[in-house]
C-alpha cells in the first residue's frame, strides 16, 4: 500500500520489545474472553478524537520522536505507545500525556520472540486497527500484522542486524528503516519488492530542543554515554587511554547494562582518570548537561546499530570520534562533525581531535541535515503521503 486512509483520530502504534511484569501464569485468557473484556471496558478504552491537543515538542527517546514528528506533520492525530507485559497484573494504561499520546501493556502470551499476545490482538479486533503501525527490536507475531493488514507497517531493528525477525514475520511490512546501505541491502535481497529507507530512528529524528551547548568548564576531555554491556566496547576507549603519557578525563554514562562494576575495576587497573555515573539511568536533561563537561564524545562499538548518541552529543556541540568498524551510523561522522579511527588508533584519534576542537561545528551539522523536520519530511516522500 502507499497511502494512508483517513480516520479520525487517526493512530500510529509503536510497538516496543520492551517487556514487564513478574512470571507468565499457567494459563492465558482466550481472544474471545479478552474481546468481551475490552468491550466492556474492563480492560481500558480507545484513543477518542479531540481538537484540543496542546502545541508541544518533538522530544523523547527514540520510541517517541518519529510518532511526535507524524503528529506535528499532520500525518496522524495520536499516538499510542505499547509494550508487553508477562504477568497478568496489567498496569493501567498511563494517560498522564492523553489525548496526545496514551501509553498501553498488553499481556504476552510467551516469551518467545516475536511476541504473540491474545490480548494486543483481542484489542485490535475490538477497536481496529491503526493508521499507521511501528515495530521496533524483536517485533510481534504475524497474526498481529495480519490484523492490521490495512496499516502502513514501518520496521526497524535498532540494531546491527538489519532484520530480527523471520522472512515469514518480515514479509508484512510496507517499509524498513535500516541504519546502513549494507542493511538495506540485506532486506532488499530477502524481500525485494520492499521499500527500505536509510532512515535509523536513533540518530534520525534528532531534537535541538533537548540537547544544546551550556556555557560553562569542560573538566572531562571525553564521554562515553552508552550501556555497560559488552557490544558497547568500553575497552577500546580505556586501552586508548592508557597509551597516553598525560592523564586524560572520561567520564562514562550508564543507562543500563550488567557490566558496570566490571567496568569500574577495569579503569582502576589500568590506572586512568574515568568518572563513573549510573547505572540506573539519568534523565534526558542531565545528560545533556553531563555531556556539556566534556571536549568530546566517543562510540567504540562495533557491532551495534546507529546509536541515537551520535547526533546527541552533536547537539550538545561535541565532535564525535567513532569506531571506524561502527555496523551503522558512520554517515554522521563528516569533516563538520568528528573522526574516526580503529581499535588500535583510536589513542590517535583522540589526541588529533583534542588539538583541533575548535575546527568542528557538529550542531549545526545535525540541524542541516538530521534534526526531526528533515527526517520526517524523508519519511513523508517515501510513503507518498502530501495532503492531509
Amino acid at each position: 500500500m502507499t497511502m494512508i486512509e483517513k480516520s479520525k483520530p487517526r493512530r500510529l502504534v509503536v510497538i516496543s520489545d520492551f517487556q514487564g511484569g513478574g512470571p507468565f501464569p499457567a494459563d492465558i485468557p482466550s481472544i474471545e474472553t479478552l474481546q468481551q473484556q475490552w468491550q466492556s471496558g474492563a480492560r481500558g478504552t480507545p484513543a477518542i478524537a479531540t481538537d484540543a491537543i496542546p502545541d508541544f515538542q518533538v522530544e523523547g527517546g527514540y520510541i517517541e520522536r518519529l510518532p511526535l514528528a507524524c503528529v506535528k506533520a499532520g500525518m496522524v492525530d495520536v499516538i499510542e505507545i505499547w509494550t508487553h507485559w508477562r504477568s497478568d497484573d496489567l498496569p493501567e494504561a498511563d494517560l498522564s500525556q492523553a489525548p496526545l499520546i496514551i501509553r498501553r501493556s498488553f499481556q504476552m502470551n510467551g516469551p518467545e520472540a516475536p511476541f504473540h499476545s491474545n490480548d494486543m490482538l483481542a484489542h485490535i479486533q475490538t477497536f481496529g486497527p491503526p493508521e499507521m503501525l511501528c515495530v521496533w527490536g524483536l517485533g510481534v507475531s504475524e497474526e498481529i500484522l495480519i490484523a492490521c493488514d490495512k496499516t502502513y507497517k514501518i520496521y526497524n531493528s535498532i540494531d546491527a542486524p538489519a532484520l530480527r525477525i523471520s522472512p515469514e514475520v518480515s514479509r508484512h511490512f510496507d517499509l524498513v528503516l535500516t541504519g546502513a546501505e549494507w542493511q538495506s541491502d540485506e532486506v532488499t535481497a530477502l524481500h525485494p519488492q520492499m521499500r527500505t529507507a536509510i532512515l535509523p530512528i536513533g540518530p534520525e529524528f534528532a531534537s535541538d530542543s533537548m540537547f544544546y551547548p551550556i556555557e560553562g568548564a569542560e573538566p572531562y576531555d571525553i564521554i562515553y554515554v552508552a550501556a555497560a554491556q559488552g557490544y558497547k566496547r568500553h575497552d577500546i576507549l580505556f586501552e586508548a587511554m592508557a597509551k597516553f603519557p598525560c592523564s586524560l578525563r572520561a567520564l562514562c554514562v550508564f543507562g543500563y547494562g550488567e557490566m558496570s562494576e566490571d567496568l569500574r575495576q577495569q579503569a582502576h587497573d589500568l590506572g586512568i582518570d574515568v568518572d563513573f555515573v549510573g547505572p540506573p539511568g539519568v534523565s534526558f536533561a542531565e545528560v545533556n548537561r553531563l555531556m556539556n563537561l566534556a571536549k568530546m564524545g566517543v562510540v567504540c562499538g562495533v557491532n551495534d546499530g546507529a546509536p541515537a548518541i551520535l547526533t546527541e552529543y552533536m547537539l550538545a556541540g561535541l565532535p564525535v570520534l567513532a569506531n571506524n568498524h561502527l555496523s551503522c551510523g558512520l554517515q554522521y561522522i563528516t569533516a563538520q562533525t568528528g573522526q574516526v579511527a580503529s581499535a588500535e588508533q583510536f589513542h590517535e584519534g583522540i589526541a588529533s581531535m583534542l588539538e583541533k576542537l575548535d575546527t568542528f561545528s557538529p550542531r549545526q551539522a545535525v540541524i542541516d541535515n538530521w534534526t526531526w523536520p528533515h527526517s520526517i519530511e524523508k519519511l513523508r516522500k517515501i510513503i507518498d503521503i502530501s495532503e492531509y
